[in-house]
């Protein structure tokens, strides 16, 4: 980038202060040679104010550089005239003299051969320079003029003024200083277009002409925000070249039959069903043989496997005739006899998905598809489908995206108004979250339901959002389908040559309302008029062919009677279906996993405890840095040292109860991937998985990677400050492989709420809904620890409220009681009060024979606290996660004389215990610590509660009474006890914020609910 400046800066206009300088030492100057290094000389600086060259200024040092470099080259590959000024300057001609005889310079014969050419010199220039600013303004501003809108009513970067620097008329070339006389003028190409094609020198006319064919026709490009030169180079050579988007008969014939495909898959639908919403592709059927150009080019490319999000618009089309779904598992859908086979409540035929490996026809390669279920939250999937192509792609060793790759779709108020977009688009390149490109294509409506899109959005365009992260946007005429077939392959090609995010944007409309019940007039009467008018794009491309010759009539009724016929031989088969099978719409399988009907190949879970050997090692490995010559901070050395001292006494605390969790795994080859916000170190400074050289800038060091040779990789990486995305693309990870475990914490566990849609949409029913386990487990950081209402609560009450299980219905206890339970439920939710009990659960997660989420509300202060340490005995061979922790004390001893049973969960059980000591009352009152929530122990609060018969009961909880885990566990307590006794509420009062944010206030209803939870007779007025 220097060199290009130096040329200009010598000829530039010197400032005032440049100008009093006096002349520097001189060097010697390098002539021009062929092949020779360029060599510039320093700014000259002179003791006489002088007068810049008129020609010369800020915009004009492109073309001027471009003119000497030729110059340098070759100098008869320029005009003499600059020949000549070229020889004075390099002779040390200063700027504003070159055509005068400057005193004490031996080049005067050349200077004054210069003078009567100046004029010419000057103008030449000038119009050199307006012809260079004219082909950049329409390589910036082309799309505003393009003809995208196939109603011909809509602007559709919603502004109806032309700018003025790109021509529409004559009149308008006054703006660069031309006029009509110069159209027929001969002007030389700059090397930033290629209209040329291989001419180096066009007349104006021409430029324009190829210009407006390159840029304002049914093709709108914007790419001129992309700050790589080399990038902006490969987009315009892809639609500036004349003559590039030139089709053959055999394409010609394909896109013509895949179109008819398109177009007549939606009229059977709606011939057969017209009374059922099916959201329908018509407006846009061009979308079909888009994707599949996609697919093939990227199939060409090496992709293997392609994984695909989109809203509803479409998705029956898609499954048909993309990922080739049979047509009678999709007719049969619109059944309403059929009855439902698996378990859960399905969902409705456009939210379904599906995996499919074929043969890719056009390139004769296999390629697996597959198009994720999501639900009608517009957009919510799209972190899922870029986590689970991330998974794919380090399962097969991907690492540069060149065999797994995704898809997404949007609508196009969708795009322009889901924040997860922007969250979406802002993972594409961190390290732990590229998917090294998304080809993102916008079906554009020009319309949001009944929303007009001026109303929609801010932007020009619905896809400006992509515009953060440099991608090239390309806006293509839907009623053009060769167009639109041209700018799927240059996306194709781009995303396979640089791996960086590209959008098409469908401009096209939607020929029926929102649904097909749906009636638009109401509040778009006149767009829906000229949708009425508008002649079908199918038919217009046949008519279009036919007219070139390349199909004859006969040739294209052919087609629509074959396909035709297909679509009702399917249909007839379609009738056979009696039972729905949503196993046939998974969109992510995982082979081996289960038996071959789908159920887990055991219903029992092996212990998960450790021998002390493995302990030991991995308590060595958390406890040092396994790498030489690594300056850890002082701080640091003193934390691994009192883990090594911890290791010593046979104990844990809870980061080395997480350690020994994941270290384990980790060696019995299990991959563990830790994401969420500042999760290296863990937000309480607790965690240190990334060791930090405090010396070398950016050298690091994960000890949990130093296990053992044949250990599977640890990934742990801090987030984007996003928890809808990053919670959207762990939950897509974890989709991939049941053989991992892939954990999101939170920052603070009430930060989780903004990703509820992913909580509620996909993790709580997904099963549910989509027949799709998911073993992803959430790290809630929860506790009334004084903080304020921010960071307090978790919102336990929210998950527990989602739970699928009956709180009046008391279950059989059979022997395989709590797996049964486990495997029934929707998730699991727990808040462990010892490392113990944690270390079990994360270890449980993957040695079960099935997977079901996990919520885990971790602690704050326990993290420290010494009373909340376990020691190895907790965690050795045939032991394994308690789901109730019973009284183990005093009171345990003889439980005839204890008079009450607190049951609690979490933190609070500590400062019950302090304060059961405090009064004396071991013997009288038993606490009994409830770790698994979801599903309710009943068998255990059953043996608990029958134990302590004279005993009444409490409930116990540091949360409001409206919040927290009492209207959950209340009634079940009740159930296991047939409700011969009442459940007693210790907490706090209810509120509408989570927690007081005055200190003193705590701590006076901490005091208030332990004095309630340990006074006899402080329910008797409730009695």
């Amino acid at each position: 980038m220097h060199r290009l400046r130096t040329c200009a800066a010598r000829l530039r206009p010197l400032t005032a202060s440049q100008a009093a300088q006096t002349v520097g030492p001189q060097r010697p100057i390098t002539g021009p040679s062929r092949g020779g290094t360029r060599t510039f000389l320093p700014i000259r600086c002179y003791t006489a104010p002088v007068a810049s060259e008129p020609f010369l200024n800020g915009t004009s040092s492109n073309y001027v550089e471009e003119m000497y470099f030729a110059w340098m080259e070759d100098p008869k590959s320029v005009h003499k005239s600059w020949d000549v000024f070229f020889r004075n300057a390099n002779a040390g001609a200063p700027p504003g003299a070159a055509y005068q005889s400057p005193l004490g310079l031996s080049a005067a014969p050349q200077l004054s051969s210069l003078v009567g050419a100046q004029p010419n010199v000057e103008k030449l220039v000038e119009d050199h320079l307006a012809v260079q600013s004219l082909i950049r303004a329409y390589q910036i501003r082309g799309h505003h003029v393009a003809q995208l809108d196939p109603l011909g009513i809509m602007d559709t970067d919603l502004d109806s003024c032309v700018p003025n620097d790109i021509i529409t008329s004559s009149d308008k070339l006054g703006f660069y200083g031309l006029d009509e006389s110069d159209l027929e003028k001969v002007f030389r190409l700059p090397t930033t277009t290629f209209i040329g094609g291989s001419e180096t020198a066009l007349p104006l006319k021409e430029i324009i002409r190829r210009l407006e064919m390159a840029y304002c026709q049914h093709i709108g490009v914007e790419f001129m925000f992309i700050n790589d030169l080399e990038q902006c180079q490969w987009i315009r050579q892809k639609f500036e070249v004349p003559g590039v988007m030139q089709f053959d008969l055999e394409e010609k014939r394909t896109l013509l039959a895949r179109m008819v495909r398109s177009t007549r898959f939606e009229e059977f639908l709606q011939k057969k069903w017209s009374a059922e919403k099916r959201f329908g592709l018509e407006g846009c059927e061009s979308l079909i043989p888009a994707l599949k150009t996609i697919i093939d080019k990227s199939s060409e490319s090496g992709v293997e496997n392609i994984v695909m999000g989109m809203p509803h618009r479409g998705r029956l089309n898609v499954l048909a005739n993309v990922i080739r779904k049979e047509l009678e598992q999709i007719f049969c859908q619109f059944d309403s006899k059929l009855e439902a086979a698996d378990e859960g409540s399905g969902d409705v035929k456009y939210h379904l998905g599906m995996y499919h490996r074929r043969i890719n026809r056009v390139t004769d390669r296999n390629i697996t598809l597959s198009l994720m279920a999501n639900p009608s939250h517009l957009e919510a999937v799209d972190p899922v489908v870029q986590g689970k192509v991330k998974a794919e792609q380090f399962y097969c060793g991907d690492n540069d995206g060149k065999r797994v790759m995704s898809i997404l779709l949007h609508g196009d108020a969708a795009f322009a108004g889901q924040g997860v977009v922007y969250e979406t688009f802002h993972l594409s390149h961190l390290p732990s979250y590229t998917t090294h490109g998304t080809v993102h294509v916008v079906v554009n409506n020009q319309i949001g339901f009944t929303t007009d899109p001026r109303v929609a959005r801010s932007s020009p365009y619905p896809t400006d959002v992509a515009r953060v992260v440099n991608a090239p946007i390309f806006h293509v005429n839907a009623d053009d389908p060769e167009a639109v077939i041209y700018v799927c392959k240059v996306a194709a090609e781009w995303r396979a040559t640089f791996h960086k995010d590209v959008v098409v944007d469908l401009v096209c409309y939607r020929r029926m309302g929102h649904n097909e019940m749906d009636e638009p007039m109401f509040t778009q009467p006149l767009m829906y008029k000229q949708i009425k008018k508008q002649k079908p794009v199918l038919q217009k491309y046949a008519e279009k062919l036919i007219a070139e010759g390349a199909v004859n009539r006969q040739e294209y009724e052919e087609e629509i009677a074959k396909y035709d016929k297909i679509c009702e031989e399917a249909y007839n088969r379609s009738k056979d279906e009696k039972i729905l099978h949503i196993k046939h719409w998974l969109d992510s399988p995982w082979p081996g996993f289960f038996t071959l009907d789908g159920q887990p190949k055991a219903m029992s879970c092996p212990s998960t405890g450790l021998t002390e050997e493995m302990l030991n090692h991995i308590g060595g490995v958390a406890s040092s840095v396994p790498v030489e010559d690594f300056t850890i901070h002082g701080g640091l050395s003193r934390i691994l040292k009192s883990r090594g001292e911890m290791i010593r006494n046979r104990t844990v605390d809870w980061a080395l109860g997480e350690y020994m969790a994941f270290g384990s795994l980790l060696q019995e080859g299990t991959h563990i991937r830790l994401s969420g916000q500042d999760v290296e170190r863990g937000t309480f400074s607790h965690r240190h998985h990334v060791l930090h050289d405090q010396n070398v800038d950016k050298r690091i060091c994960i000890p949990m990677n130093h296990l053992a040779p044949d250990q599977a990789p640890y990934t742990v990486c801090n987030s984007s400050l996003s928890e809808y995305g990053v919670l959207g693309f762990e939950l897509g990870f974890a989709m991939a492989s049941p053989n991992a475990l892939i954990l999101w914490e939170a920052q603070f566990g009430d930060f989780h709420n903004t990703a509820q849609c992913i909580i509620d949409q996909f993790i709580c029913p997904g099963q549910a809904k989509w027949v799709r386990q998911n073993g992803i487990v959430l790290l809630l950081p929860h506790g009334m620890e004084g903080m304020g209402p921010e960071h307090s609560s978790a919102r336990p009450e929210r998950f527990l409220q989602m739970c699928n299980d009956d709180p009046d219905v008391m279950p059989s206890l059979t022997e395989d009681f709590a797996v049964r339970q486990l495997y029934d439920c929707n998730w699991i939710v727990v808040n462990c009060s010892s490392p113990g009990n944690y270390f079990h659960v994360l270890r449980r997660q993957i040695l079960l024979p099935f997977r079901k989420p996990l919520i885990v509300f971790t602690p704050k202060s326990l993290l420290r606290l010494p009373e909340a340490r376990s020691s190895f005995d907790m965690m050795l061979p045939g032991t394994q996660f308690q789901r109730l922790i019973p009284e183990g004390g005093l009171a345990s001893q003889s439980p005839e004389e204890v008079k009450r049973v607190i049951f609690c969960t979490g933190k609070i059980y500590y400062e019950l215990v302090k304060e059961r000591k405090n009064r004396g009352m071991e013997s009288t009152v038993a606490i009994a610590r409830m770790e698994q929530l979801s599903p309710f122990p009943f068998d255990q609060v059953k043996a608990e509660s029958e134990l302590y018969a004279n005993a009444d009961l409490v409930w116990c909880q540091e949360e409001h009474k409206n919040q927290g885990y009492y209207d959950y566990v209340k009634p079940r307590i009740r159930t296991t006890t047939q409700r011969a006794k009442p459940v007693w509420y210790a907490g706090r009062g209810p509120a509408a914020a989570p927690a007081t944010g005055n200190k003193k206030a705590h701590l006076m209803e901490l005091k208030r609910l332990l004095d309630n939870a340990f006074g006899l007779d402080a329910f008797k007025d409730q009695q």
